[in-house]
């Protein structure tokens, strides 16, 4: 823990090789989504970022969000 992070006393932290399972950092993303993002009428627009390389990329529908990330991920597995 960090200085400054307040630990929750209702809940322990993970194991170090929990988290490490579940969550592995390599395969963190932002997804950030433009005005016209209405999920009442599926339109989604936006942008991701893979956290660990700072690659980005755009995307126009879920579909493409969905393609965005399995390139992304792919690319940083190798």
């Amino acid at each position: 823990m960090t200085t400054g992070q307040a630990r929750n006393p209702r809940r322990p932290p993970p194991a170090a090789s929990e988290a490490v399972q579940a969550l592995p950092v390599w395969k963190a993303f932002v997804v950030q989504f433009s005005r016209e993002t209405d999920p009442r009428v599926r339109t989604f627009s936006g942008r991701v970022e893979h956290m660990s390389s700072g690659r980005r990329a755009r995307f126009e529908s879920a579909r493409e969000l969905v393609a965005v990330l399995a390139k992304l991920l792919s690319e940083v597995g190798q």
